[in-house]
This record gives structure tokens, sequence and C-alpha cells, in this order.
């Protein structure tokens, strides 16, 4: 995938993975969905249309459509739609325009109750420094202006020293987020009331400290659990990566700044590996292999700085749509309706101002 697996070698590489598993997760019977009237805002999905994949609205709409409430979503970068042409710097601006198109499609009120895209995350390269301001004001327009849906920008920074493990698709360096030119270009996001999407590997978490604390005034949302790995040099060392993760969670969790997205851990990369059973799991299964990672945030961050995210279709790989929002309503049993309020929908409109 563009941020969570295998970098592409072209855009068309992106939805490999989810490719041909509908078979797969037809072998599941339907659940009934837990507590369906619980509004949800989803906030990390993407959409994209290549050779061998293709996720757009009607997907998109197939998957939150699928019984619970998705009342709204937040669209995150994916090298899907640049431009074609025009200065490199500035071709990313076409993801926006995009996301912005399917997000109007959606607040016509065709599809009903569902407002897909009310956010936008896209790219801008961070590296550019100060000249980076014209990228993200082209990004703000594109996305309706000030008030409108852009909301902030991703750079994803996952190295890792291990050929097995395979870096970020934007070919980061190994110490991204500490670099001069990038924060240059990272100090420019909090004057344009922008966020910044943190995707990284567990072993770079304190790299996303040093850069919450060194930018205490910018919103930082840290995604997919903060990246724990199970694949590669290691697989089969899942207590000492825990251990490792915890620790550096709970520092993370200090700076005021910095949001948790509670998902992505049904990724290939990821500690989990349903995705190599011969069925696919049920929402009780995901449930149960997710809750330390999960309750850890959680514990560490508080429900009002956590947000349940589907990772789709990345993490279709591993489940369908309704069994991974019912495993996490699995996860939030125990919690108040305020905190479930904030967990599924509340977390994520105030982070990204919907």
């Amino acid at each position: 995938m563009a941020d969570d697996t295998a970098p592409p070698k072209s855009p068309d590489a992106i939805g490999t993975a989810v490719v041909g598993n509908d078979a797969w997760l037809a072998r599941r019977p339907p659940e009934q969905i837990l507590e369906p009237e619980l509004a949800i805002v989803d906030p990390h999905h993407h959409l994209w249309d290549h050779k061998r994949h293709r996720y757009l609205l009607d997907e998109l709409r197939a998957d939150t459509g699928s019984g619970h409430r998705i009342v709204a979503t937040v669209f995150v970068d994916c090298m899907a739609f640049y431009r074609a042409d025009g200065p490199a710097a500035l071709r990313p601006v076409g993801e926006t325009e995009f996301a912005n198109g399917v997000a109007a499609m959606c607040a016509s009120g065709v599809y009903g109750e569902l407002r897909a895209c009310a956010g936008i995350v896209s790219f801008a390269d961070l590296t550019l420094g100060a000249a980076v301001a014209e990228v993200l004001q082209a990004h703000v327009a594109a996305g309706g202006g000030p008030a409108g849906r852009f909301k902030g920008i991703r750079h994803a920074g996952g190295w890792d020293a291990s050929p097995m493990i395979h870096n970020s698709h934007t070919k980061p360096s190994r110490g991204l987020y500490g670099e001069a030119g990038f924060r240059q270009g990272f100090a420019q996001l909090a004057p344009l009331g922008l966020s910044f999407e943190a995707w990284q590997y567990h072993p770079q978490l304190p790299d996303v400290t040093a850069l919450a604390r060194a930018f205490p005034d910018t919103a930082i949302i840290l995604n997919h659990c903060g990246g724990p790995l199970g694949v590669g040099p290691y697989a089969g060392r899942g207590d000492e990566t825990f251990a490792q993760w915890r620790r550096d969670i709970a520092e993370l969790a200090t700076c005021p700044n910095v949001n948790v997205k509670l998902g992505g851990l049904g990724m290939r990369i990821g500690p989990i590996g349903h995705h190599a059973l011969p069925d696919p799991p049920s929402s009780q299964q995901v449930a149960d292999a997710w809750r330390p990672w999960t309750d850890a945030c959680i514990e560490s961050f508080g429900p009002d700085r956590c947000m349940f995210e589907s990772n789709f279709p990345v993490d279709k790989i591993s489940a369908g749509y309704a069994v991974l929002w019912n495993a996490f309503k699995r996860l939030a049993a125990g919690a108040s309706a305020d905190e479930k309020a904030a967990l599924f929908a509340g977390t994520a409109r105030r982070v990204y101002r919907l």
C-alpha cells in the first residue's frame, strides 16, 4: 500500500495486497451489527483507481453501507490522482482536488447520511523547507479555502535498516523527522491551521516525540497505533516489540498535541497476521488480538485523544469492514457513553475540525 506496506514502483502497484481477497472474506458469514445506531466518523481511508485494484466511492459506499452508521470519513494520502503536469511540487494537489470532488458528491445528500472525505489529508514534500508554503496554500485552495475540507498533510517517514522491511512510498531518509529541511517545512503547517499525520514504524516513535516537543503548537495525529512491526527481523519477537512500543507510546502521550488512530493492525507488516489465516477472523478474534495494543493506547492517551480507524482498503487484507467495526465496538464495550462517543466520532471531529 502507498502508506502501509511495500512502496509502489508505480501507482498501479498500490492496491496489490488487497486484490482478489473478496472470495476469502466471503467465507465469513455476515455478523449481526453491534450498536448499529452509534455514529461513526472513519478518520482514515484511501481511494484510488489502479490497473490492479480499484477503490473509489462505490467501493467505499459498499463498505460503509454494510450496517454500521458511518456519518463521515477522512481521506488520507495514497498517491491518488496527482496532476500529470505542472511543477512537480504541486502535482500532489491533484489528490486534494479529487477528494474534494468526492466530498461534494456526498455533500449533495444523494448518498444519504454519509459525508465521505469531509476531511482531506494529502501529501506535500516538507523537505522543501519554507518553500512548501506555496504547496500547502494550493492544497487549502483546492479544498475550498481556509474553512474548507483540506485539514493537513502526511509525509510518511517509515524507515527500517532491514532489507526485509519496505520503506514508505515517500522514500524517506533514516531520520527524516529530525532533519533541518523537513522541520523548516513542518513549521509552515501551524500558521495555516494544518495538522500533520505521523506514519513511521515503532522503532521510530522517539522521533515523533522529539518532533512533537519541538513544535508544541502543531497538531500531530499518530497513524496506525504507531506502526508496530511483526515481519522481517521483528517476526517472532512480539513480546519484545510490545514492551518497547509500550514504553515509547507512553512517552509520546506526554505530548498534549498528539492524538492517535486505533487501527492499522490488520496490515501484513504488523504483529497480528490475520491475513494468513485459512478463513477470515471473526470480530471477536480481531478484538482479542488487537486489545493489548488498543488498550495501551487508550490508557496512555485517554479516549478523548484516540479514534478508531478503518485504514481501508489496506486493512481489508485481514477483515471485512463490518467485522472490523464490530471488533472496535467489542474493544470499547466497557467504555462509558461519553468515551464511546469520543472514540468513534468525537475525537475525529475535534482533531479534523469537521
